[in-house]
């Protein structure tokens, strides 16, 4: 995978598990995190933002999401995120001045050319800024199968921390909206 300018990769193996991460330069961003254990598919998990998790240690979110890829027979996993704003609450995240990051979207385009499902889960604060309908909406006229893992009451992918391990992707096509076009970034 090419990366954008700017992005950092650090790498790390322990335990049979070849792990990476892609950083901005500045470490403020976290665009993709992988885990490969074997062969087969990797499943690519979008979730709301980065917290804690890196190339060398898990968070409660992202081991959960192994375990699961782990039980369902996939060779690994990578995890995007609408916003690659490293935080731990999502008040510092809307907070920030520009959560997504310059090169998010150009690094969720590259992780989508790996083989295995794309599992949308970024809960209900997907809502922030229109992103998750954004995405979902772009993603899908691409023609990428979507699946989650459930729906919230408004209709956005749960995120998976606190569901039932017997919980499985199931597909989603996420409602039809006008996606404007994206500007080019100044800078």
């Amino acid at each position: 995978m090419s990366f954008p300018a700017g992005v950092v990769e650090r790498r790390h193996e322990a335990g049979g598990t070849a792990s990476a991460a892609l950083y901005s330069s500045c470490g403020a961003y976290r665009y993709l995190l992988t885990r490969r254990w074997g062969a087969g598919p990797r499943a690519l998990w979008i979730m709301l933002n980065p917290s804690t998790a890196d190339e060398t240690r898990n968070d409660p979110t992202i081991a959960r999401c192994e375990a699961r890829s782990r039980e369902w027979g996939l060779g690994g996993l990578a995890i995007a995120n609408l916003f690659a704003y490293r935080a731990t609450r999502p008040a510092a995240l809307k907070a920030a001045a520009a959560p997504e990051g310059p090169a998010n979207r150009a690094v969720i385009s590259a992780a989508l050319r790996e083989d295995g499902p794309v599992i949308c889960a970024w809960g209900v604060h997907g809502a922030h800024q229109g992103a998750g309908e954004r995405l979902a909406a772009e993603l899908a006229a691409e023609g990428h199968a979507l699946t989650v893992l459930g729906l919230t009451k408004g209709g956005l992918p749960r995120h998976p921390l606190y569901l039932r391990r017997t919980v499985r992707p199931e597909p989603w096509a996420p409602p039809v909206v006008l996606v404007p076009e994206r500007r080019a970034s100044r800078g």
